[in-house]
C-alpha cells in the first residue's frame, strides 16, 4: 500500500515534466535577452562540443539569450533550445556584427552625461570621450541610469558588463533609455 502511495504522489510531478518536454519549441521564453543567430546555430544538451545535438537554428533569427557562461550560451528559439557557440550570437538590435555595423558618420570626441533618473533628472555622471567602463558595478554605477543626454559623442551601451547581453549604440540623447538597458546598463564605451 505504501508503494502505491508513494507512486499515486509522483504522479503530478511526472505528468508535469512530461507535458513541459511535449510543449511547443516555436514559442519563445518569456524571460531572456533578445539576440540574433549571425550563422546557423547548433544547439546541444550542454556547454560544449561533447553534448549531442539537439537541433539547429538558422542564421538572422530573433532568439533570446537565456544564460551564457564563458563561450557558450543556452537559447530559446524557434525551432528550439540548447547551448550553442557564443560567437554565433549578435546581442543588438539587429543580427549585424556588434554594435550594429560600425557607422563611420557616429559622433565622437564629447561627452556622454548618463542621469539616475527619466528625462536627464536624478543625480549626474558625465564621461568623456574615451572612457570605456567594462563593469559599472565596480563604480558603485550598475543598474542606474535611465537617461542619457549626448554632447557630440556616441556610446556603445549594454545590460551585461564587459559588453556583453543586449548592447546598443546610442548616437543621440534619450530621455527614457531602451527598455532593455533602462535601470539594466552594466558596461559604456563613450567615443
Amino acid at each position: 500500500m505504501r508503494l502505491f502511495t508513494r507512486l499515486l504522489s509522483a504522479l503530478p510531478a511526472a505528468f508535469l515534466a512530461l507535458s513541459l518536454s511535449l510543449s511547443p519549441a516555436s514559442a519563445l521564453s518569456e524571460s531572456g535577452t533578445l539576440a540574433w543567430s549571425t550563422d546557423p546555430l547548433t544547439l546541444r544538451e550542454g556547454p560544449g562540443t561533447a553534448y549531442d545535438v539537439t537541433g539547429t537554428i538558422a542564421a538572422d533569427l530573433h532568439i533570446k539569450v537565456l544564460r551564457c557562461q564563458q563561450l557558450w550560451c543556452l537559447v530559446d528559439g524557434d525551432t528550439g533550445r540548447g547551448w550553442t557557440d557564443k560567437n554565433n550570437i549578435s546581442f543588438g538590435k539587429t543580427s549585424a556584427d556588434w554594435p550594429g555595423g560600425i557607422n563611420p558618420d557616429y559622433p565622437s570626441g564629447g561627452t556622454a552625461c548618463f542621469y539616475t533618473g527619466s528625462n536627464y533628472s536624478g543625480l549626474e555622471y558625465c564621461f568623456s570621450s574615451g572612457r570605456v567602463i567594462r563593469d559599472l558595478h565596480l563604480a558603485g554605477l550598475d543598474n542606474r541610469f535611465n537617461s542619457v543626454r549626448l554632447y557630440g559623442t556616441s556610446v556603445a551601451a549594454c545590460r551585461d558588463r564587459f559588453f556583453q547581453s543586449y548592447c546598443e549604440r546610442i548616437i543621440e540623447s534619450q530621455p527614457v533609455l531602451d527598455q532593455y538597458l533602462q535601470g539594466a546598463l552594466s558596461s559604456v564605451r563613450v567615443y
